[in-house]
């Protein structure tokens, strides 16, 4: 059959089951909403910005294990993407971003709304495409869609130019969407040999720790892991990306590792003699001063991308492939294990340095506490990044992975409230709770706006403590108290700014008042904020200092007091 090319796009977006597409129009991509008017099958949301699109897209592929979609025009629409194509970048999440551009005729001649997105987006996606020619737009949106699911996932751009999307080509439809399998694999897999050798390593370990990483989440790994951990009895402890893979309720869970990580985790990561690195790459906020990190330990690492082998810390052995297959290969060579010593030891520190805080005030770990309680630990959490998403890290028990949202390698404020748009799209049956600071709600507030107008009931929880916190905290402790340019008293009322997008709002001040809010919000089966005022000076501890060694966490009670 002969299709123009914006027909194409959509036939290609309906072969790989695409449902729902997040993005906003603009003259270069015209003749595709054009064609996508036509075909009320798929869910377009209008975001009001397209970095709010290409946020809800991420946090659509992260909840559906679906490859992400998002639309936007040349020139400044397709800017307005980077950073959201950056932050799945770093987070390892599959989304096509598609583009359009100005007419071939116009491209290098400085056009209005002209952009080279391509090379602009050429370091922070897996790939990306310039098609300038209808009969190639079918094999490349393909394409794209493999390259973003194989392997380690990761974005994907195709920019397409005007002229493209009207000409007309010969179309051939197809069911099987592996057409681009690769004939031969990114990587052979773990040897029967390799197995072995990392077996008899864990095996002989007195005082081996598991740590879980966000590999593990992608891999839907969550089963493997618990028989595995099951039959060797070690202590388990994770990033912020690794949260739910291992139930944060076992009795085996340390907390999460690295800099605001519990003095447990870190104290036992220094102190085993095997270390069991399931799908993390070695962040530096999670290893500190590398020289130091595992320092007594043996490692084995398991990762799907080689090329995170190595990178920051040396290991002693690599199984190379996906996880959740390793793991099945892996753990029937594991024998049954005790260790009931040093998991002991391990809980004592646990016991003696207890995240908790005793004060009768907001604050917000007990906000996080009472989300956890008021939902039964089954709410979605989306956050933004700072204080507020170390709280919701420390003080809410992922049960499961594809729980917690959040922007862990770019560390990108604004990412929550798009996000979370993406996540009620393709969870409706959850409750899905975006945790913000009052900063990071004003970078991308108008999502609100998008969320009211196609009645997205997500809950817009603001811990706001009149202060970039996490910023400020960095100031106090190592800044002199210098707090330059941290401050936010101002007049900004966000309930009414709520209110003014369409949205419910409520205003929290004492512990009592907060669940009535939350309670109310859910029940309205509408788009709600809750504005949590807290006090200036609540920091998020414990905490590392950056560039030292884990163990050496602060001498300081985990309590605000």
């Amino acid at each position: 059959m002969k299709l123009n090319g914006s027909q194409i796009l959509i036939e290609c977006l309906k072969e790989q089951g695409v449902d729902t597409i997040f993005g906003y129009p603009g003259g270069a991509i015209l003749n595709v909403y054009d064609e996508l008017y036509k075909h009320k099958e798929i869910r377009h949301i209008l975001t009001s910005h397209e970095q709010g699109a290409a946020h809800a897209a991420d946090g659509y592929a992260r909840a559906s294990g679906k490859v992400g979609v998002c639309f936007a025009t040349s020139g400044p629409g397709a800017t307005n993407l980077v950073t959201g194509i950056a932050t799945a970048y770093m987070d390892s999440v599959p989304v096509v971003a598609v583009t359009c551009n100005v007419g071939i005729s116009l491209l290098g001649k400085d056009s209005f709304q002209e952009i080279d997105i391509q090379g602009i987006t050429m370091p922070i996606t897996k790939h990306n495409f310039i098609v300038k020619d209808v009969k190639d737009l079918a094999k490349t949106i393909r394409r794209a869609f493999y390259i973003a699911k194989e392997g380690r996932p990761g974005p994907v751009l195709v920019d397409i130019t005007k002229n493209a999307t009207a000409e007309v080509t010969d179309f051939e439809p197809r069911s099987d969407t592996g057409t681009f399998a690769r004939k031969v694999p990114l990587y052979d897999p773990p040897a029967d040999g390799e197995l072995r050798s990392a077996a008899d390593m864990i095996n002989s370990a007195k005082k081996p720790v598991v740590f879980v990483g966000g590999g593990a989440v992608i891999s839907n790994a969550q089963k493997e892991l618990k028989e595995l951990v099951g039959k060797l009895q070690a202590p388990v402890c994770d990033t912020l990306m690794g949260k739910g893979a291992f139930d944060g309720n076992d009795p085996l869970y340390l907390g999460m590792l690295g800099m605001h990580g519990t003095k447990a985790a870190n104290l036992a990561v220094s102190g085993c003699d095997l270390l069991l690195v399931v799908g993390s790459r070695f962040s530096d906020r999670v290893i500190g001063n590398p020289k130091m990190f595992a320092k007594n330990a043996k490692i084995v690492q398991l990762d799907i991308d080689p090329a995170e082998v190595n990178k920051n810390i040396k290991v002693d052995i690599c199984l190379a492939g996906d996880i959740k297959e390793t793991l099945k290969r892996l753990a029937p060579l594991i024998r049954q294990g005790s260790h009931a010593e040093w998991i002991a030891a391990c809980d004592e520190v646990r016991k003696k340095h207890p995240l908790h805080y005793y004060n009768d005030r907001l604050t917000g770990p007990f906000v996080m506490q009472e989300i956890e309680r008021l939902t039964g630990d089954d709410a979605r959490i989306c956050t933004e990044v700072g204080q507020n998403q170390m709280w919701a890290a420390q003080y809410f028990h992922y049960k499961e992975p594809h729980q917690l949202f959040t922007s862990g390698g770019l560390g990108t404020m604004g990412y929550g409230l798009g996000a979370s748009l993406g996540v009620k799209a393709a969870m409706p049956d959850k409750v899905v709770v975006n945790v913000a600071g009052d900063g990071c709600f004003r970078m991308n507030m108008n999502e609100l706006a998008t969320a009211s107008r196609a009645n997205i009931p997500v809950i817009e929880v603001v811990m706001n403590n009149h202060v970039l916190g996490m910023v400020h905290q960095w100031q106090q402790l190592f800044y002199g108290e210098r707090y330059s340019q941290t401050i936010l008293k101002d007049e900004v009322d966000y309930v009414k700014v709520a209110e003014a997008l369409g949205c419910l709002g409520f205003r929290v001040t004492k512990r009592e008042e907060f669940a009535p809010a939350f309670e109310a919000a859910v029940r309205s089966e509408r788009p709600a904020l809750i504005d949590c005022v807290l006090e200036e000076g609540d920091n998020v501890y414990p905490m590392v200092p950056p560039g030292k060694p884990i163990s050496d966490v602060f001498d300081q009670d985990d309590t605000e007091k």
